[in-house]
């Protein structure tokens, strides 16, 4: 082989890495990445899941919690947690007839099933067994997520309390980003496995 070719080999295998580096989950966020991954067709409709849209959904159940994106749950789920509003987990979340369908309506075509999303796509992979209302905190795919964090870094936290408080610690969950990269723990920092 020739020198020239040779080098010219050597800097294009030295630019893939280097544009495989750039893509990777280290060293640009999540929000960056998505952007150029739906610049170029690399994933249509981005990675993480879709924010909350449904002015309705988000002021009913986001006004005793986080009004979690309809994208991490399949949308069988969504309508088995919508079931019985009356028992919502132990509290009474009670709505008339007209607001819950709406919000059912949303969060059956929103859910994860349906999405072109990545992070989405997982965590409908598994189904969820049982007839009792789901937990996203419960699904394969949080679990997997979730698996390395200490306890006492969440239940034991005051600042967390619990894994089903994503916002505390997902800095950007309220947009749909859940990337690992803005994960910061009340009291602990950083979060990186």
């Amino acid at each position: 082989m020739n020198t020239k070719l040779i080098i010219a080999l050597a800097a294009a295998v030295l630019a893939l890495g280097a544009a495989g580096v750039a893509l990777s989950d280290h060293g640009r966020e999540d929000d960056e990445r998505e952007e150029l991954g739906e610049a170029h067709g690399w994933w249509p409709q981005g990675r993480d899941v879709e924010p909350v849209t449904n002015a309705t959904y988000k002021a009913e159940c986001g006004g005793c919690h986080m009004a979690y994106p309809a994208g991490l749950l399949p949308a069988d789920a969504w309508r088995r947690v919508m079931a019985d509003l009356g028992n919502h987990y132990g509290d009474d979340a009670s709505l008339d007839a007209a607001t819950a369908t709406e919000i059912l309506s949303y969060l059956g075509a929103n859910g994860a099933d349906g999405s072109a999303r990545l992070r989405s796509r997982a965590f409908a992979a598994v189904p969820i067994p049982g007839e009792a209302p789901p937990r996203i905190t419960e699904t394969r795919y949080f679990r997997g997520k979730h698996s390395e964090i200490p306890i006492r870094l969440v239940r034991d936290n005051p600042g967390v309390g619990s894994f089903s408080r994503c916002e505390t610690c997902h800095q950007g969950a309220e947009q749909g980003r859940f990337n690992e990269d803005q994960v910061r723990i009340p009291g602990a920092g950083r979060w990186d496995d």
